[in-house]
């Protein structure tokens, strides 16, 4: 496991977009703009139940992501990774916690009815920035 430095962290915990990409059953990639957070050792993402991205990942857990820094294209950080877990528990409260980080609401507003969040947690294998002190 690659460690997350402190400026990558940060990087994470602000309200940047990330791309994931991940990979469709032909080997193909497919890639997503996502928002992302961090407990401090993983990269963490939200998605739903019946999107391309936890079905991908169900089968093939290999990941890649991108992080640009909303305020300076040139601070980046690129992480790739496996898919170390896939829970529906406590998805509901992190989407939520993410609408508040991304967009300044208390609830998400794009939650579509019977919708079922996923949080990914994704242990980075190797990290390359660009532009961070680290």
């Amino acid at each position: 496991m690659a460690k997350l430095s402190e400026p990558v962290r940060k990087l994470l915990e602000e309200p940047n977009f990330g791309s994931l990409a991940t990979v469709m059953p032909d080997g193909g990639p497919q890639v997503t703009t996502v928002w992302v957070d961090t407990d401090g050792e993983h990269v963490i993402v939200n998605t739903a139940r019946g999107r391309q991205k936890p079905s991908n990942l169900e089968r093939d857990p290999r990941v890649a992501i991108s992080v640009v820094d909303r305020n300076n294209p040139y601070r980046q950080a690129s992480i790739r990774g496996r898919v170390v877990e896939m829970t529906e528990q406590g998805a509901d409260a992190h989407i939520d916690r993410m609408a508040k980080k991304y967009l300044g609401k208390d609830q998400y507003p794009g939650r579509a009815p019977g919708e079922r969040r996923v949080l990914v947690k994704i242990e980075p294998t190797r990290v390359a920035t660009n532009g961070l002190e680290e």
